[in-house]
This record gives C-alpha cells, sequence and structure tokens, in this order.
C-alpha cells in the first residue's frame, strides 16, 4: 500500500509525444525549441486537468535537456534529465500562487531570478494557477516578466484567464488549452487498463471519460475508484452505478413512448428513475441532452458534435429519424422549458409527470 501511486502520477507524460489531445500545443512548442526561437514568458490557459501543468513540466527539462533528439524530445539521460526526474534540479522551480501570492513572494522570487543559474541553460521558472496573485503582486511581476536575463524563462499555468490582467498577457505567447475529446480519454484510459492489468468493458471506459468532461486527470482519477469498486473488473453496470450516471437506455424507451403516444408507460418509467434514486432535475437535464443529441443526429454532418461511440451514434441517428425535426424541437422546446422552472415547483414529481403527459400528447408536436 505505501508504494501505491495514483494513475495521475503514474501515467503523467513525460514527454511531448505522449501528451493526449493537446497537439496544437505541443507542435508549436517543438517547433519553437527546434528554431531556438522561445519567448522569455508562456501563459498556458485551459480548463482543469488537460496538461497545462506537465506540459510546462515537460518544456522546462527539455529546453535544458543537453542533447536534444531531432524530433525536438528531451533524452532523458543527460545529468539535467536525469537530476529533474529526481526531483533535484537546480535550475527548475515551481511556485503554488494559490498559497504564495502576496507581493512579498513574487519581491522574493524576482531576486531570485537574477542569480545565474548553477547547472543547465535556462531557469525556469513555473507559476501554477497565476490568477491568485494579488493586483500588487502581478505589478511588481510586470518588469521582471517584461525584460528578464537572457537565462529566465517564465512559464506561467491558469484555469481562469479572464481575471489575468491585459499587462501580463501582453507580455506573454499565450498558450489555450483545449477539453480533450472523449475518443482521446477513452483510448488512454484502455492503454492504463491494459498496463494495470485490469479487466474493462468498453462502455464503462465511456461512462468515465463522460463523467470526466474533458479532463484526464479526473478521468484517472475516476478510473481509479472504480478499479477498486468493482475489484480490477470494470463493468458499464456497475460504473452507471458508482457514477450516479442515469443511463440512456431509459431516455431511448421513453421517446419510443412518447412517440407512441404512451403516456402510461412514460409515467412509469419514471418512477422506475426515482426508484433508482434520481431527482426530477437530473431527469429532466438528461431528458433535455438526450433530444438535442437527437436533433444533432438528423444530420450526419453534426454527428461530431454528439460524444459517444459509433455504435451510440448510429443509435441516434435512427430514432431521430422516427422522430423527425418538427417533433424533437417542439419536444426540446417545452422539456427545456420544464427544466429552467423546475426549482419553482412545489410539487416537483407531479410537475415532470405534467411534463411527460404534455410531451405525450399528441397534439404538442404534430409530424
Amino acid at each position: 500500500m505505501d508504494n501505491f501511486v495514483v494513475s495521475a502520477r503514474k501515467y503523467r507524460p513525460a514527454t511531448f509525444a505522449t501528451v493526449v489531445g493537446q497537439e496544437h500545443i505541443t507542435r508549436t512548442l517543438k517547433n519553437a525549441i527546434l528554431t531556438g526561437q522561445l519567448p522569455q514568458a508562456f501563459l498556458f490557459c485551459g480548463p482543469r486537468g488537460v496538461g497545462k501543468t506537465t506540459c510546462a513540466r515537460i518544456l522546462a527539462k527539455t529546453i535544458n535537456c543537453e542533447n536534444l533528439t531531432p524530433e525536438g524530445e528531451a533524452c532523458n539521460e543527460c545529468a539535467s534529465c536525469r537530476s529533474f526526474s529526481e526531483g533535484a534540479s537546480m535550475s527548475i522551480f515551481e511556485l503554488d500562487a494559490a498559497s504564495n501570492n502576496s507581493v512579498d513572494d513574487i519581491r522574493e522570487l524576482v531576486k531570485q531570478v537574477y542569480i545565474p543559474p548553477q547547472t543547465g541553460r535556462y531557469k525556469v521558472y513555473i507559476i501554477d494557477e497565476v490568477h491568485m496573485l494579488s493586483a500588487a503582486a502581478f505589478n511588481a511581476f510586470l518588469k521582471t516578466l517584461e525584460e528578464p536575463p537572457a537565462y529566465a524563462k517564465f512559464i506561467l499555468a491558469t484555469t481562469e484567464k479572464h481575471k489575468i490582467i491585459p499587462t501580463i498577457l501582453s507580455r506573454c505567447q499565450v498558450f489555450d488549452f483545449k477539453r480533450i475529446e472523449l475518443s482521446d480519454i477513452v483510448a488512454h484510459l484502455r492503454y492504463v487498463a491494459d498496463r494495470e492489468g485490469v479487466k474493462y468493458e468498453d462502455g464503462a471506459l465511456e461512462l468515465i471519460a463522460r463523467k470526466a468532461e474533458g479532463g484526464m486527470r479526473d478521468a484517472l482519477s475516476t478510473f481509479d475508484q472504480l478499479v477498486n469498486f468493482t475489484q480490477g473488473n470494470l463493468t458499464r453496470q456497475l460504473c452507471l452505478e458508482n457514477l450516479n450516471l442515469l443511463d440512456e437506455e431509459y431516455y431511448f424507451r421513453l421517446v419510443d413512448n412518447l412517440l407512441a403516444s404512451d403516456i402510461s408507460h412514460s409515467l412509469l418509467l419514471y418512477q422506475e428513475v426515482i426508484a433508482k434514486g434520481f431527482g426530477g432535475q437530473h431527469f429532466l437535464t438528461g431528458l433535455c441532452e438526450h433530444l438535442r443529441n437527437l436533433m444533432v443526429c438528423l444530420d450526419p454532418q453534426t454527428l461530431v458534435l454528439v460524444d459517444g461511440s459509433d455504435e451510440m451514434r448510429r443509435r441516434y441517428g435512427q430514432q431521430a429519424q422516427r422522430c423527425g425535426l418538427p417533433r424533437l424541437l417542439g419536444w426540446l422546446t417545452l422539456a427545456s422549458d420544464y427544466e429552467y422552472r423546475f426549482r419553482e415547483a412545489n410539487n416537483k414529481n407531479l410537475f415532470v409527470e405534467i411534463c411527460l403527459m404534455r410531451l405525450a400528447a399528441p397534439a404538442v408536436a404534430p409530424a
């Protein structure tokens, strides 16, 4: 137990090539390294858990590497790379701005900047959550950030770009990280599961990826949790139970009932959902998402807007063709209105039931 390392750390990328889902970032950074056109300051922006700090560390290690590969990757064998991997590098410094956000902290950092590196080509300062710096700390940092010594590089990372003052933004090259696509997360989870000897169903990995909402760190944390819950056998059903997700099958069944104007079975299906511990708000939100996916799947060109496997997209497409655009638009308008007004309802179950009755009534949206 003492040797256990969470998957997010154990499988953290060590080279640009192993970074998942951020090819536009890694290609730009490698080209800048190979051409020697490195700016004095980088600003990495994007959602949590998508690789900002990981790319910052890889960049810091690579620009100090003594034997770069032709592809612009660190060799991982020279003294600089080894010291970085062992956590003993004297040229790379990490600062958490969430807990070191005062003007005194920045002034102390600025003093260190003007001391030349003892080893390595560059002194690299990685400042995480930089938006947490106080206004006075930002101002104390401006001059150094604009005209640092030639050996100093700054890599700033933030999840809230809008909180960075314009004078800081104008002094940095800004890199916008995107949410990682579901297919990329699933592929990486499959790789980790194979390495760890975990049995899995593809549907289970897709559920984990959906729950992560584009964040690889969240996906790997959830993966570790579910491996413990399922004792190393990830099935879709067990993952649904643990993640508190409502199975899409309920919505496919519900839409079939609505197509048949079957009010009775629509209400009984809702009671099944309630019996499993889900609330009305959760149910309506999922229904709106399902109807939106059906509308998107009416046109083959917009199928890519639906997160899921090819088989799931095919099912959405088949059901969408049976519904037609006028009916789907009427249903989605009504369902989203009920979702918006749900909090105002006193009898919430009755409120959802009225929504289902209106959806199943033939006059809501004639085909």
